[in-house]
């Protein structure tokens, strides 16, 4: 099995040395660089040349968009796909089927999908989008029939609780057909996964958690038909990463970004995110209990991201070994798919592509997928003569 790794695109605010807030209707935080072409360019080009598959793009109303963002970094890149989050309640099925034929089409196959359904009504209501959760979870159930049937090539017809289309045929067919990724932890929510997820995220729980969540989804998946031979459903997670040559410094990198989380941002950004309608940020907010006592929550899995950033809000803090032992141990419970992210991103992706992946790449569950590069071996000065001593 080789594991696939994908990096985060920060949009949401931008980047900097610290924890970058925001996230389920949060302002985010100050950071230090900007969220423009230039920087995330920078950030693309770090993750595709460090051996990541793709690169996630947020979507709400505190960050920039992701279909346009992901768009014009599809040319200042070369390799690297984008896990493109939208909702579907904002765009009508056909033409987001559309956009993601042009998307596939134009970027050379490029394009994955993370299908967000909004998880606070009152950001949802700013779309003029007045679905309360249950029935956002419908229509995305509707919207994910509808496309994948557009993408087949079928003349749709259909006529649902909430969408319709009548003779719809798409032009801009993508091959291939993007997955599908696809998060939530309600029971709305894993039902509409279990039915059309290609992949299933979850955030970062200690394993145990994740397992129950794993075996939650695969008993969904069967009762759809959706067994090892049809179409089997795969799963990833989503963390940060703090990472270093040894643990000391990791850990005392975890220590850097907690000291510069006041007392008075944490209570603030906690009463927001208590307001949450999503069961995951909930289950993210128990992790911690707004406090920032014990938060290794299992070895080497630190909650303290989530004190001021809405979603995922643990990561991996070790050393690149002990990071690759967590890595396995998710994996040895079924977890294939892994979007990471770090402060800064730009260095981040170094710290893990050069520090974790070989080690995983030694342990065989990680294949370098990179185009070969040619190194020279010419000594300075060889051809003149001269020794250097």
């Amino acid at each position: 099995m080789s594991l696939k790794f994908h990096w985060f695109l920060p949009t949401n605010g931008g980047d900097g040395r610290h924890v970058v807030g925001g996230g389920h209707g949060l302002a985010p935080g100050a950071s230090g660089r900007p969220a423009d072409v230039a920087y995330l360019t920078q950030v693309a080009r770090a993750a595709e040349d460090n051996g990541f598959e793709a690169a996630l793009t947020p979507t709400g109303a505190w960050c920039e968009d992701a279909w346009l963002s992901t768009a014009m970094l599809s040319q200042t890149s070369t390799r690297l796909k984008f896990l493109v989050a939208f909702r579907p309640g904002v765009v009508a099925p056909f033409l987001a089927a559309q956009m993601a034929g042009t998307f596939q089409n134009l970027s050379e196959g490029r394009l994955l999908l993370n299908v967000v359904t909004g998880g606070e009504s009152h950001e949802q209501r700013m779309y003029s989008d007045y679905l309360d959760k249950d029935g956002r979870y419908q229509r995305c159930d509707e919207f994910l029939e509808i496309v994948r049937r557009l993408w087949a090539g079928e003349t749709v017809d259909f006529h649902g609780e909430h969408l319709s289309v009548d003779a719809a045929k798409l032009g801009q067919i993508p091959d291939p057909a993007p997955d599908i990724y696809f998060g939530g932890s309600s029971p709305a929510a894993g039902i509409v996964a279990a039915k059309h997820a290609d992949v299933y995220l979850t955030w970062g729980e200690p394993p145990a958690a994740v397992a129950e969540k794993i075996a939650w989804i695969r008993k969904l998946a069967a009762e759809q038909g959706r067994g090892p031979e049809h179409r089997p459903i795969r799963f990833g997670i989503r963390m940060h990463t703090i990472t270093r040559d040894t643990a000391e410094e990791a850990w005392a990198e975890a220590g850097r970004l907690l000291a510069g989380i006041s007392p008075e941002a944490i209570a603030k950004v906690q009463a927001g995110l208590r307001l949450s309608e999503s069961e995951g940020q909930r289950r993210m907010l128990d992790l911690h209990g707004g406090s920032t006592d014990n938060l290794e929550i299992y070895p080497n899995v630190w909650a303290g991201v989530g004190l001021v950033r809405g979603g995922a809000g643990t990561a991996l803090v070790g050393s690149h070994e002990q990071v690759a032992d967590r890595i396995a141990e998710y994996a040895a419970l079924g977890i294939e798919e892994f979007v990471l992210s770090a402060y800064p991103h730009l260095e981040g992706a170094y710290w893990f592509g050069e520090g974790v992946l070989p080690i995983l790449a030694e342990r065989g569950l990680w294949k370098d997928e990179r185009p070969r590069r040619r190194h020279s071996t010419t000594v300075p000065f060889a051809a003149a003569g001269i020794t250097l001593r």
